[in-house]
């Protein structure tokens, strides 16, 4: 499990650090059916996009925050005191690289860039423990340097979808030490099992929550940090006053409600089904070259193919977006990421991939 210095601007080791799925379906994106972007497809439902409009008579009046922070708070049995609200889960990375003060941050790698792009922006050198597939892309804390005093680490991970256990993750918390892992995708997991959302006894600990996935509001901006008090108000010293909008305030309060998590939970089961369908169905081309990583647990896969890059052009002429691994370090141009979607919209895509695979069989 290789640890890499990275000090260079740019694009470290080849790895656009800004490219993101949503690169994939911008300009004839409206032609693509979208398994590029991890956002839950149908959303926002009606009763969140009712809320969200009902807001808008109130947008002469500056943003309150009070009542969606202490709904998230509530959520998660915590005090107000450890709750941060920001615009999605990017702009607390951007906190985190220019508020804290550190001297070694790791990144755990493949993992989402941002947190590594807004680090390296902050003018910080960045370490990278990379993962492998031979080894599942499961973490083994002891590759982690004892002299990092920033970890950053996603679970579920993007792009891979390994869900690490809670306890693999404590093992990396200690004194002097600030240890962030993002549960960007945690809500589409069963039960929220391996989170650390809630614990107050983990030193360092900073978990990250976003509400744009399962509920369709990338174009909105809402997330929130969970931190010890100190490390939450360092962070909001660093915010610009009124960090989010009205409307964004509204929807993160709605859906802390009973009915929103129960709808949360709902969905969290038919992703894994939905995501069962589509495993199953790639495994029909392992002749091919076609591999999972997994087991996976998030709303995608990880799919390494021979001629991946040449792949996912040609499905793009036969209707179908998906996200490009080569951007994410630790991996390269034979892995891509498939977003799951229903399974009518899958068995789809897999007739498209068999027409796309054929050609290289050919």
């Amino acid at each position: 499990m290789p640890t890499e210095g990275t000090a260079a601007a740019g694009h470290p080791g080849g790895h656009d650090l800004r490219h993101h799925g949503d690169a994939e379906v911008r300009d004839d994106g409206s032609a693509l059916v979208d398994l590029a972007v991890n956002v839950r497809a149908d959303t926002p439902p009606r009763w969140l996009r009712e809320r969200v409009a009902a807001s808008l008579s109130g947008l002469a009046s500056y943003p309150d925050g009070r009542a969606a922070r202490a709904a998230v708070a509530a959520r998660h049995g915590l005090p107000v005191e450890r709750v941060l609200l920001t615009a999605g889960a990017a702009e607390a990375f951007v906190l985190l690289a220019r508020a804290l003060k550190v001297r070694r941050p790791v990144v755990v790698h493949p993992q989402f860039t941002e947190p590594e792009a807004a680090l390296r922006d902050a003018g910080h050198s960045v370490d990278r423990v990379v993962l492998r597939a031979e080894d599942g892309f499961r973490l083994d804390p002891a590759a982690v340097p004892e002299t990092a005093d920033l970890v950053v680490v996603g679970n579920p991970t993007n792009p891979t979808s390994v869900l690490h256990p809670a306890r693999t993750l404590r093992r990396l918390a200690r004194p002097g030490r600030t240890l962030v892992v993002d549960e960007a995708f945690m809500d589409a997991v069963p039960g929220e099992r391996e989170t650390l959302a809630g614990e107050v006894d983990v030193p360092g600990l900073v978990v990250l929550r976003s509400l744009t996935k399962t509920w369709g509001l990338a174009g909105l901006r809402i997330g929130y940090v969970l931190a010890a008090p100190e490390t939450v108000a360092d962070l909001e010293r660093a915010q610009p006053l009124w960090p989010v909008s009205t409307p964004a305030l509204v929807a993160a309060e709605a859906c802390m409600g009973a009915q929103a998590l129960a709808e949360a939970a709902h969905a969290a089961h038919r992703v894994a089904a939905d995501r069962a369908h589509l495993v199953a169905g790639l495994e029909e081309f392992a002749v091919d070259g076609v591999r999972v990583a997994g087991p996976a647990e998030g709303p995608f896969v990880l799919v390494r193919l021979p001629g991946a890059d040449a792949v996912r052009r040609r499905l793009r002429t036969l209707g179908f977006a998906v996200r490009r691994g080569d951007t994410f370090p630790g991996l390269d141009e034979e892995w891509l990421r498939l977003a799951v979607r229903d399974r009518a919209t899958v068995n789809r895509f897999l007739q498209a991939l068999d027409q796309a695979l054929a050609l290289t069989r050919g």
